[in-house]
């Protein structure tokens, strides 16, 4: 810094230190022009900065002109004349006049006069990033040695401090890129485990939706769901979510065509895309991205975001990697969840038509069997004589009554009225005292159930009652019939908010995975896991069975009281 007085010295040491200082790097360039000024006593200052091959100016920042002055200026200088002399040639340049000049092209008609000119570049780490100008010295002096000394150094400060605003501005997109790419991981590890832990595509679905939308701060994200030729709106979460149930058309589409290819798309404007599929649920919306669903090769469907939440920006590239990865995990989460649904559904099916064929060989070995006896004991006695005829008669009348008595039971094994009009207690008594009439079976049953604060009681709600009614009835039942014994145990007890279920006796026992559907285990477990409880069977060949389930204890309020209803017979076995 030889030729620099104390002064000035110490200025450019504050100046260094400040411009160092700053990460930002338009806060550096405004600096830089402040400080070109104060160390030469330059009128105006200004920064070209170059094009990326270094031919040109691509940004050129003034200072010491004001607004209505560059306004009238008009287009800012690319690097022409005596700006593109320090471009060509990067080093130091001092001019008495300008004019004088070879390289001088003069001034636009509005622009400020400007004689004594000083130039330096800006290298950063050996290369030519841009040139720092200053023109019009205080008093009509011309720029001296010592400004041109002073210049260079203000020219190495900037070097230095744009390198670090740019290194540390790409730390800070690196460091945001890997915030956005770790949100993304734990989204879609939050999709893995429902994959493990929730079947529910209800929850699912929940799942996906509010996931996605805080992965890429959508203001709208839908989960639309293929359903024949069209395309339902399963979930949302933002603003608009009460779409959900909407059905949209696939042809001629921009949807229709996502869902076949797979490709996900990004949208700035939406009406790029006049025939996207979304109607009126892209009324004022600005951005848009969709991604397909696909899981081994099938595409469930589509992963829509409309709009950033609290932003005008579309959605970036780095938005939409992040979006297909996670909808890779939710595609195989929805997937699963929609295969478990289906097999419920076929094992739901399955035990419907069992039962129904039960209650068809009840139906025919009993009550049409003996209504066929009954109408060969009438017909017979219509041929006879009157005395033929009054002992058929009163045969009939009590066959009648015998079948009017199966029939009853037959409907109290549907639905016993016992159980809606005194409840669960009385009706299990009702079932051992059929059971013991019917089949010989003596049942020693307990049952205690507690009152809760506000309930009815001693009632649990509707659909408990019904679960645990089924149960014990399809344990018994099956006791009588395969258990080759005349005694069973029975005992519900309501406990700390569950109903705990155990029926058991000493029989023949079965091996449960080799049993049959006559046993009705498909029906039991369906029965017990739709009211939110668990089943366990144990059994084994001579060593009797044992039935246990747990049930949420929930009970009826005063409210419904006066309002229940008889269920309609149930098809299905429990």
């Amino acid at each position: 810094m030889d030729g620099l007085d104390e002064p000035r010295l110490r200025l450019l040491l504050e100046i260094g230190t400040s411009i160092v200082a700053q990460l930002d790097s338009e806060a550096v360039l405004r600096r830089v022009l402040d400080a070109g000024r104060e160390l030469t006593g330059a009128r105006y200052a200004a920064i070209g900065i170059l094009d990326s091959e270094r031919r040109g100016l691509e940004r050129f920042l003034t200072a010491g002109i004001d607004d209505a002055t560059r306004r009238a200026i008009g287009d800012l200088p690319r690097g022409a004349g005596i700006l593109g002399e320090i471009i060509r040639h990067p080093e130091p340049l001092r001019l008495a006049d300008i004019s004088e000049h070879p390289r001088s092209y003069g001034f636009p008609p509005e622009h400020p006069p400007m004689t004594t000119f000083l130039g330096a570049p800006v290298l950063v780490r050996g290369d030519a990033w841009g040139n720092i100008y200053l023109t019009e010295k205080e008093g009509g002096a011309e720029f001296d040695e010592s400004d041109e000394r002073a210049l260079l150094v203000l020219a190495r400060w900037v070097a230095i401090a744009i390198e670090n605003a740019h290194l540390y501005e790409d730390l800070d997109a690196q460091r945001g890129e890997l915030e956005r790419a770790v949100t993304g991981l734990e989204a879609t590890v939050a999709i893995t485990r429902a994959i493990g832990g929730e079947t529910d595509i209800e929850r699912v679905l929940e799942l996906v939706v509010k996931r996605g939308r805080a992965l890429v701060d959508a203001r709208l994200l839908l989960v639309l769901l293929a359903e024949g030729d069209a395309l339902v709106v399963a979930a949302a979460a933002g603003e608009g979510s009460e779409v959900v149930g909407r059905r949209l058309s696939i042809e001629q589409t921009a949807l229709g065509e996502i869902l076949r290819t797979a490709h996900a798309e990004r949208l700035r404007d939406l009406s790029s895309r006049v025939r996207l599929g979304l109607g009126e649920l892209t009324d004022g919306v600005g951005a848009a991205m969709l991604v397909p669903l696909t899981f081994h090769g099938r595409t469930l469907g589509l992963l829509v975001a409309l709009d950033r939440f609290d932003s005008a920006a579309s959605f970036s590239a780095d938005d939409e990697r992040l979006m297909r990865a996670f909808a890779g995990s939710a595609a195989t989460a929805l997937a699963t969840a929609q295969n478990v649904e289906a097999e419920q559904l076929q094992k739901s099916i399955a035990a419907a038509d069992h039962e129904r064929a039960r209650w068809a060989r009840e139906l025919h070995d009993e009550t049409l069997q003996g209504l066929g006896a009954l109408q060969v004991m009438l017909t017979a006695a219509l041929r006879g004589d009157p005395a033929a005829l009054r002992v058929g008669t009163e045969q009939a009348i009590e066959q009648i009554e015998t079948q009017v008595q199966e029939l009853q039971g037959l409907i109290t094994d549907l639905r016993p009225a016992s159980l809606d009009d005194l409840g669960l207690a009385p009706a299990l008594e009702t079932l051992y005292e059929r059971l013991r009439a019917t089949h010989g079976l003596e049942v020693s049953g307990e049952t205690e159930l507690a009152a809760e604060e506000g309930a009815e009681s001693g009632r649990l709600a509707p659909e408990i009652e019904g679960a645990v009614y089924r149960l014990v009835q399809e344990a018994l039942t099956n006791t009588a019939k395969h258990g080759q014994t005349y005694r069973a145990d029975a005992r519900i007890v309501e406990r700390d908010g569950e109903i705990s279920i155990e029926v058991w006796d000493e029989g023949a026992g079965f091996d449960p995975a080799d049993a049959t559907p006559g046993f009705g285990l498909v029906g039991m477990r369906e029965r017990v896991e739709l009211a939110g409880g668990k089943l366990n069977v144990e059994s084994r060949p001579g060593r009797g069975t044992r039935v246990s389930a747990t049930l949420p204890a929930l009970h009826k309020l005063p409210a419904e009281e006066g309002s229940r209803q008889a269920e309609p017979p149930e098809i299905r076995s429990a």
